[in-house]
């Protein structure tokens, strides 16, 4: 693995888009080896889940071995101390499983923004390169692709601003006002 901002020379498969692809379903198929998945309805859940799951871990604890001490904390259809104990365990040993995929995404984007970063240097270099030969003679027919290069490259030069009016002339019979 490389630690740097370079992209590591390797040999390519035969697709990427078949290696992704791969990937991608191997991801998915890591669903179904998560128990009590649960996918977000909406964009919104997770911070209307977030009040109550932040709570601490020893307040969780208390609450569990208040309800197994006392009869009247009990309630019908509420989880036991058992099943919300085994709800904490289930999130501690899942958190870090997360950790790793988010990290391994970052590193994904990264891989990627490094490849099109190392693409995108040598292209504008070719093309600072070809604008310089297009002008000379012996070497002039690279004109059209400089022209196609910098039409994809969408960047213009801006010209020079134009003016509608012409600029006010000073009225010799008004007095000037002299500069503060």
């Amino acid at each position: 693995m490389s630690t740097e901002n370079d992209v590591p020379a390797t040999t390519a498969p035969a697709s990427y888009t078949e290696a992704a692809q791969a990937m991608v379903a191997q991801t998915r198929a890591m669903r179904q080896q998560v128990p009590k998945l649960v996918i977000p309805s909406s964009t919104r859940e997770g911070s209307r889940l977030s009040n109550a799951a932040s709570v601490p871990p020893e307040f969780v604890e208390l609450s569990a071995v208040s309800v197994t001490n006392s009869a009247p904390l009990v309630r019908e259809g509420a989880l036991g101390p058992d099943e919300t104990r085994d709800l904490i365990r289930y999130a501690n040993a899942f958190d870090p499983v997360a950790d790793e995929l988010e990290a391994l995404a970052q590193f994904i984007r990264h891989s990627t923004l490094a490849a099109r970063n190392k693409a995108g240097r040598e292209a504008l270099t070719t093309y600072a390169i070809a604008k310089v030969l297009a002008r000379h003679p012996e070497t002039a027919d690279l004109a059209p692709a400089v022209e196609d290069m910098r039409r994809a490259l969408g960047r213009t030069r801006k010209g020079k601003p134009k003016q509608d009016q012409p600029p006010a002339t000073t009225d010799p019979s008004e007095p000037t006002k002299p500069s503060k």
